[in-house]
């Protein structure tokens, strides 16, 4: 089994609220949850207005699979164009 994990790190430069940051996120949140079988949650900077740290989840077998679909998922998030990317990290764990 393999669990796969990307840190998707995403700037709202234009953003003056943590109002305006929350709508952005539960919005790439339903889309991924939506269009894809994986877990996501907002991970870290909670109170930062123009930053976005999301975590994405996923298990499989195979770890080219997990490792192209955590691919997809970054670059759905990066072509919704409601933040900029920024950085991405991915972890994997074989058990």
């Amino acid at each position: 089994m393999v669990i796969g994990i990307v840190e998707l790190l995403l700037y709202l430069p234009e953003n003056h609220s943590l109002k305006g940051k929350r709508g952005v996120v539960r919005s790439i949140k339903a889309r991924v949850r939506n269009k894809f079988n994986v877990s996501i949650a907002e991970c870290d900077d909670l109170d930062n207005w123009q930053r976005i740290s999301l975590c994405v989840a996923q298990i499989g077998n195979d770890r080219t699979h997990v490792d192209r679909c955590l691919r997809e998922v970054s670059g759905f998030v990066s072509e919704l164009g409601l933040a900029d990317p920024g950085e991405e990290r991915y972890h994997f764990e074989t058990y």
